[in-house]
Formats: C-alpha cells, structure tokens, sequence
C-alpha cells in the first residue's frame, strides 16, 4: 500500500504518479536502441565517434572475449576508466553476459584500489592503461586474473592521435596525461575487439532481479562499501526520468556526459538513461571548460546533467561571448545545493530549464526532482520522483513520523532502493528499514505538498554543548561576508568529546583573516552556540571530481591541537 504522495499535484503535465512494474533489464534498452538508431552517433569523445551500430558490435566482441576469460554469470569485473567510448562499450558487455560491473574511480590511490579489490574479488579488470601496474601490482588477495588495458588515445579522431606524436613539449605532456604504456604483462583492449568473434545471439540476456553494478559509496554509515543494484533498481530510476522529462525526444537528444560515470548521478542519467533513449553522449575524460565549449560548437547539447560549479563556469563563458547554450532545453543539478540566482542566469543565458535533483547511491541514486515547469521551487531539492514513497522522521525512533514543517530524517522507499552492501549485512541492516525504507541520513523538512529542503547531512552534523549545529547554515551566513570567497564548516573534537564549531575559510584576493569582525557578523543572524569559535585559513577546500566539498579532509587541515 503506498504512502501518501500529496506531492503529485505538483508534477509537470503528463508525468504518471507510478512507473509500471519493471520487465526488461539495461541490457535490452541498449539493444533496443542499437537496433532503432544503429545508423545515429552514440558518442562523440572529443571529436571521436562511434555509432550505435559500431558501439553494439563491440559489445558483442567484448562480451564474447570475457567469456572466453571465464567470466560467467554472478561474477564481478572491475572498470577503472574514465568517461571514454571504451566505458561505455565494457559496461554493457560486462552486463550482456550476466556479469556484475563494479564502477571505480581512476584516480585513486592503489591502497583506495587495493582494499575494493579485495572486497569485490573482481576475475577481469578492464582499467585505463595508466593505473594497469597499479592493479596488477596488488597481491594475491587482491589481483584479477585478469587485467586488460585501455588507451583511450585510441577513441581520438585520427588527426588528433598523430598531433599526440609530435615531438614537442605540449604534445608529449598530452599524451602522458592520457596514456601510459604498462610495464606488466596485460590484455589489449583493442586486440580483443580486432580478434575475437561476436557473442552468439543465443545467450541468455540477464533478468531483472540479477545485480547490474556494485557501486562504491561512503553510503548513510561511514567507510566506502559497494551498494548492489539490481537492473530492476537502475532500469527503475531511468523509467522515471524518462517520465519526468517528458519533452526530451528519443533518437534526437545530445547528453552532455561530463559527470564521472564511476558515480551513480553519471551512471544513471547519461551511461543508463542516454543509452536507453538513444541520445548522442559528448564525452569527457575529465571536465575541461575548454573542451566542453568546444564541443558545443561541434555537437550542440541539448540535455545536461551537471552539478552547481560547472554551470557557474559555464555561465561565465556565455556571458563573455565564448559559447551559445540556447540548444540546452533541459538541466538538471545534484550532488551539491543549487543557487537560486545562478538557475536565473542560467535560464536567461540558455532559455532552457535549470532544476534541482536529490539522490543517492543506494537509490540508483535519483529520489526527488523539481517539476520541469512552472511548480518548481527554487531552495528545495523537489518532491518524490513517480512510484517513490518518502517520511521524515525521528533520527533516534525512524518508526516516528515527527510533525510536518519539523525537521527529521528522510526515508524513502521505492523500486530505486537498493539491495544492501556488497557482504556487509550490518550496514544494511543500519540502513534499511522494515518495509524497505532507505535511511537517507539526510536531515530535512517536507512542506505540506511534499516539497523537501535538505537541512544537512546527519552525520555532519556538530554536536557543541548539547546543541546540534547544521554546518550549511553557518556556510550561508559566511559566504555572505565581502571578503570570504568559500568555506566549509566542521566540528573539530574537543578531549571531551564535544565539537568546536570551525570555519575553514578561503578568502577572497586581497583580504586579510579577521576574526573579531567574522564573529560580529555571523553574530547578527545566527544563535552564539552556532558562531564558530576558531576560523582557520587555507588556499583551496578539497573538493571530489563532481566538485562537493569533502568535510572530513577538511578536518584534516586543521591544526593540530585546534580544539584543545
């Protein structure tokens, strides 16, 4: 029996209040979309291309080669790439035969690596040739048998790879930064699609309830661990942003995949749904301003996920005349708050819809979405997207609903939700409730009609004489103040086990740390409680690839001693 769901009243036009029950998997989106737009670009990586009918047959090589590795149905195969064709041809070949993919970030140290390896214990990893002595440097307890190597150089257009060659300073310091021959004995990537015959038609397709992806996350309880999502989990999530979007035009649209496809919000919106919908993706190994106004000019984009400061930058470049956006009808922000008045300059400069999501891994990982038209609400992250339920309760009972408008826990459930963690039945039991509710760990409030306002992230809040402290609120009164540039607020541990309240601040060029004056004004509209009691100075805030500010480095930078 559903939840009450009063916030349907706001969806856009012709958005279901459900999804139908979930019947075919990833695999048969992408097959449907090969056999329906075989002749359209799938992907343009910087100026590369390959279409749907190029990219399915080298699925059907790379299928076809990892079986004959041993890889079978159930077992894991480890991707470390960056977003490249090669991504995207290994992720569906890894699923076409019943495998598992498990999603890491290139850029990881080799003890991140190492300790994800030993956890998922992956048969074949297919890496970006720059980290293969990396992987196969780990031991026994954490190795593959094998790995295969990816140049990503490969997927350039022709006259870039031989521009990659010339014999001077910028060219070799390119070529480094995207290839790096191992030293270990590997795969070749490109000799398995050259040499191996396609997989037989008669391979029996994977099945809805089977695992897709293992995706690494720090989830709601602490240390990073795989969420296991089904393709009825991931296949869920994409039919609900197909109905929440309902302008966009299968065969037709251009995703601009600049988000990490090693991250659930890139997974889902551009590598699942723009797939599934045949679009054309715009890759990019990394965000490069550069690069992406480049290829706006090339493939104009008219579907962008993203998050807050790529937007910002690329706000930037439109009103100094570098780049048009007025192909961008549609836009959707995550992963970090969304400035009301940036959506204004974005919709100004693109004439398209700039709204605000909400989601998280374990639920694959969109919850909510701001209504694509005139409902949406600047400030909220939106209401429960079609066939999601969501509470808000009390963090220390989740059986208690606390009083509307009061802050409390978001839990939600819907077919999005994910099975657990990879072999971690404590955290999933931590985190899914009876029923199939999903502790977000998130703090929030829900207006009458549904719309939630994400207050802070539990676990961050800081706990200072008996208070609670929401660190994004003491941010927001500090960004206001003319010689703060960006901070992040943390609870530095006192011997006591107490928090002092802490700004680490980057100040704005010229502007000297003033203490005194920094406390008089956050006096003035915040409770003395909430004040911080020290303000350390620092260059820059360390930040993830999708441009979040990571809170617990930034406890890492403090003095030693701070909060004695």
């Amino acid at each position: 029996m559903p939840h009450s769901r009063p916030w349907t009243a706001a969806y856009a036009p012709g958005v279901p209040a459900d999804i139908p029950p979930v019947t075919d998997t990833l695999v048969h989106a992408f097959e449907r979309s090969v056999r329906e737009h075989g002749a359209r670009t799938a992907t343009d990586f910087l100026g590369g291309t390959l279409s749907y009918r190029d990219l399915g047959e080298q699925v059907h090589a790379i299928a076809q080669a990892l079986a004959d590795l041993g890889v079978r149905r159930g077992d894991r195969v480890a991707l470390a790439l960056p977003n490249c064709p090669q991504h995207v041809v290994a992720f569906y070949a890894v699923l076409r035969i019943g495998g598992i993919v498990v999603e890491h970030n290139p850029q990881y140290t080799a003890a991140e690596l190492a300790v994800q390896f030993a956890n998922h214990q992956a048969r074949v990893a297919i890496v970006w040739d720059a980290v293969c002595d990396t992987i196969a440097g780990f031991d026994r307890s954490a190795r593959p048998d094998h790995v295969i190597a990816v140049d990503i150089t490969r997927a350039l257009p022709r006259r870039t790879r031989l521009a990659l060659r010339l014999p001077v300073p910028r060219a070799r310091a390119l070529r480094r930064a995207m290839t790096i021959t191992p030293s270990t004995p590997v795969l070749r990537w490109e000799a398995l699609v050259r040499d191996t015959a396609p997989l037989a038609a008669t391979t029996p397709l994977p099945v809805p309830e089977d695992v897709a992806v293992l995706q690494y996350t720090s989830g709601t309880t602490g240390a990073p661990k795989a969420a296991i999502l089904t393709h009825a989990n991931l296949r869920a999530n994409e039919l609900m942003g197909e109905a929440w979007v309902p302008g966009l035009r299968p065969g037709r649209e251009v995703f601009a995949a600049v988000l990490p496809f090693f991250h659930a919000y890139g997974l889902t919106l551009c590598l699942s749904y723009g797939i599934a919908t045949g679009a054309t993706l715009v890759l990019q190994p990394r965000f490069s301003l550069d690069q992406l106004i480049a290829a706006q000019r090339r493939r104009p984009i008219t579907f962008m996920p993203a998050v807050p400061p790529i937007y910002a930058r690329l706000a930037d470049a439109a009103e100094a005349g570098r780049v048009d956006l007025h192909s961008v009808r549609f836009s959707i922000s995550g992963a970090m708050a969304l400035d009301p008045d940036l959506v204004a300059r974005w919709e100004s400069l693109s004439g398209g819809l700039l709204v605000e999501g909400y989601g998280m891994t374990e639920a694959s990982p969109i919850i909510a979405g701001n209504p694509i038209g005139a409902h949406r609400r600047p400030g909220a992250v939106g209401v429960p997207f079609p066939g999601t339920d969501a509470r808000v309760v009390d963090p220390l009972d989740p059986s208690r609903e606390v009083a509307p408008g009061e802050p409390g826990e978001l839990v939600v459930r819907g077919p999005q939700v994910f099975a657990g963690y990879w072999q971690r039945p404590d955290a999933t039991a931590a985190t899914l409730l009876p029923g199939g509710w999903l502790r977000t760990g998130d703090v929030v409030t829900m207006t009458p009609d549904g719309f939630i306002i994400v207050v802070d992230r539990l676990k961050e809040l800081i706990v200072t004489g008996g208070f609670n402290v929401s660190p994004s609120e003491v941010e927001t009164v500090l960004r206001e103040h003319p010689d703060v540039r960006d901070v992040a607020v943390v609870g530095a541990r006192r011997p006591s086990g107490d928090e002092q309240v802490t700004a680490v601040l980057v100040l704005r060029e010229g502007c000297r740390l003033d203490v005194a004056a920094l406390r008089a004004f956050c006096r003035q509209t915040l409770a003395r409680y909430k004040v911080p009691r020290a303000f350390v100075p620092v260059d820059a805030l360390p930040v993830s690839q999708m441009g979040k500010v990571l809170r617990r480095r930034v406890l890492e930078l403090l003095p030693r001693g701070a909060a004695a």
